[in-house]
């Protein structure tokens, strides 16, 4: 992954959970960056998510800091004065207030942050320190994650070559109630934080918005779009204009890939799934029913032991509420049909979709047969493994 002008990323071991690895990071943006955030809709929001939402609700910021480990949730007033201290230790390395200066969290919720940890790791950073890679960055921010998570693309605006790059983390408590976990994309590119802002959400709607693991939102949950204005565009007049073609595109498909990854290292999942739902009355019941298919514990463990129990995702889709018709309701597992006009298909030979099952990439259609109306959502299996990593994850 290239580096993007105007983004300088130092990754640092804080001890804060993890021992022996990187598990701070800290984002310097160049003077006068954009950036924009969609934040969790979770009524027990961290004070990160607290704080963040007030700096980019100014629409530009200097630095983000970001620490694994542990949550800054759910911890008092303590909680939010810990949030304003590191906020003003990362502001003091990158030249600017506290107030520029996003901060997110993940990990244990209720714990108090242990900010004398991160004060210590950040005063090792010396004024001319080399960037850390992307990968470092992605590492750092992790959790339960297998493996970091980025993507990059290069596109022009107005004929200037402008780069995206982004880093996510996420493996468990994913439900789209916002965005997702943490997400962090940054551009070179010249945006008003207004037009930003409307890009970022418009792609999260079909890409962090459109995941899930286990139905649990995140208290922490934080998705930041930061543009350095370093690519010497002409700055767009609004998120329409025709020189922004490539780049909605672009920022789309990253957000996208980004999402799919974190689907993919979902906590103990050994399939990864896509659900379609076509044939509604509005996209929003058609997301509603691709939801709670994907959000099922009956469909996902059926799929997690190849076990094609198609009667699973008719019960899924029947409790989801959305408006349907019996007589032309269609369920297909790996292109096969299942079901036709109120029932199992004739000749339908199971030994086809226990196949497909077999295999790491399943995917399922249902027709709710009154409208033309479409959604797709992501998700994968549910393991023993997924008990076992969340039943140890404080110890």
């Amino acid at each position: 992954m290239p580096a993007i002008a105007g983004v300088h990323l130092t990754a640092l071991k804080a001890g804060i959970k993890y021992k022996g690895r990187d598990d701070l990071l800290l984002v310097r943006l160049a003077p006068d960056s954009s950036v924009a955030g969609v934040f969790t809709r979770s009524t027990t929001a961290s004070a990160p998510v607290q704080w963040s939402r007030d700096v980019v609700g100014r629409g530009k910021a200097r630095a983000i800091l970001i620490n694994s480990g542990n949550a800054n949730t759910f911890t008092g007033k303590q909680g939010h004065a810990d949030v304003k201290r590191t906020a003003a230790m990362a502001g003091r390395i990158g030249g600017c207030k506290a107030s520029e200066v996003l901060i997110a969290s993940t990990g244990v919720i209720g714990e108090p942050l242990p900010v004398d940890r991160i004060e210590r790791a950040l005063s090792r950073i010396k004024s001319r320190a080399r960037t850390a890679s992307w990968l470092q960055a992605a590492k750092a921010i992790g959790t339960t994650d297998t493996y970091p998570k980025g993507a990059s693309f290069r596109v022009d605006i107005a004929g200037s070559p402008v780069m995206l790059s982004g880093i996510a983390k996420g493996s468990g408590m994913i439900a789209p109630d916002m965005a997702t976990m943490l997400a962090f994309v940054f551009t070179d590119a010249r945006i008003p934080p207004g037009i930003l802002d409307e890009l970022l959400r418009e792609s999260a709607r079909e890409s962090f918005n459109s995941i899930t693991v286990d139905s649990d939102t995140s208290t922490s949950d934080s998705l930041i779009l930061a543009a350095t204005g370093q690519a010497g565009n002409p700055a767009p007049k609004s998120k329409s204009d025709p020189s922004l073609k490539a780049f909605r595109t672009a920022l789309k498909e990253l957000m996208t890939d980004l999402a799919i990854q974190v689907v993919r290292d979902g906590e103990g999942a050994s399939k990864f799934i896509t659900v379609d739902v076509i044939g509604a009355n509005s996209t929003a019941n058609a997301r509603k029913a691709a939801l709670s298919v994907a959000n099922s514990p009956l469909v996902k463990t059926a799929i997690a032991g190849e076990d094609a129990n198609w009667g699973r995702i008719v019960m899924a889709v029947g409790k989801s509420g959305a408006p349907l018709d019996q007589q032309k309701l269609c369920v297909s597992i790996g292109g096969i049909a299942i079901a036709r006009s109120g029932g199992r298909v004739s000749g339908y030979d199971e030994r086809e979709v226990a196949t497909h099952l077999e295999g790491a990439n399943i995917q399922i259609e249902v027709d709710l047969g009154v409208g033309r109306s479409r959604a797709r959502v992501w998700t994968c299996d549910l393991t023993h493994d997924y008990i076992s990593i969340n039943a140890d994850y404080r110890t």
